[in-house]
């Protein structure tokens, strides 16, 4: 039974993932580098902003960082009870779960690889998709505490697994963005209406993701909300290539994407959302998606 549960990392997504955790557990404790967060946090949803010794005290601790570096660097910093599950949120590197698996296993302590799909909105309504990696009897242990904010939670694998499915699951947004930037560039270069392009294709085989919500809730209304950070994505389509070459596989459309995300990504500011890697194209076009 799981009697405590900690959330580290309030970020975009993580402040809102962590607000659910007190409608089903007692004790919840909230930690961030920033501690003034933590304390908010508190404040407004009835969790316990601690210090990360006690944090790491709970018999389920969440992380939810920027890259599997900084969670690498904070499980090195502190000293966690035996049996408790980590399970990281972060969009980490697959080797890097490895490692931390059976690093962690040495001190009694399960590590699962469980990022998280959905953006901000996800986290809000508690709906994310979580693809798990990991030991299957601490899939089932955690999954409580998972589903206070997951709506579809899949064990994937082994640990590494879950960084593994969602790296590729970036990289086809972003395939997707690219083609869908290049493909209404077209049409409005040949002077087609956009919108009433978009009504065809989202009822036609070419719709996805990107067409049903991006594409107009983003790129041709011109908003472009943070909340998904370009170099977030790019970090994650390095991965998803990474996978590829480790697998001594050919993956052209994969390796032209990355580069394409990672020049959009280098020419932006660290706060552009990931759907303005559009812009690189708009650029190059001297045609605005809008």
């Amino acid at each position: 039974m799981i009697q405590s549960v900690a959330f580290i990392g309030l970020g975009a997504m993580g402040y809102r993932m962590a607000a659910h955790l007190p409608q089903h557990f007692d004790t919840v404790y909230v930690w961030n580098r920033n501690f003034e967060k933590a304390q908010q946090h508190a404040t407004e949803y009835g969790t316990q902003a601690v210090d990360l010794p006690q944090a790491v005290q709970a018999d389920v601790i969440f992380s939810c960082l920027p890259t599997s570096k900084e969670v690498e660097q904070l499980i090195a910093s502190v000293s966690i009870k035996s049996g408790a599950i980590w399970v990281d949120c972060t969009s980490g590197v697959p080797e890097s779960a490895k490692f931390l698996s059976e690093q962690l296993k040495l001190q009694q302590v399960d590590f699962l690889d469980a990022p998280v799909s959905g953006q901000t909105i996800g986290a809000e309504t508690a709906t994310l998709t979580v693809m798990v990696g990991g030991e299957t009897t601490a899939f089932e242990n955690a999954l409580p505490a998972i589903q206070a904010f997951g709506k579809l939670i899949k064990h994937v694998g082994g640990a590494g697994a879950g960084f593994s499915v969602k790296a590729v699951n970036n990289m086809l947004l972003a395939v997707n963005l690219c083609s869908v930037a290049e493909g209404f560039t077209a049409l409005k270069a040949h002077g087609v209406d956009l919108h009433a392009a978009l009504d065809c294709i989202n009822a036609s085989s070419g719709k996805s993701g990107v067409t049903e919500t991006v594409l107009p809730q983003r790129i041709l209304n011109r908003s472009f909300p943070l909340t998904f950070a370009l170099p977030l994505l790019a970090k994650d389509t390095g991965i998803a290539l990474d996978l590829i070459r480790e697998a001594k596989l050919s993956a052209p459309v994969i390796a032209l994407t990355q580069s394409l995300i990672q020049a959009s990504s280098d020419l932006s500011n660290q706060d552009s959302d990931f759907s303005s890697a559009v812009k690189i194209y708009e650029s190059w076009s001297k045609i605005t998606l809008e």
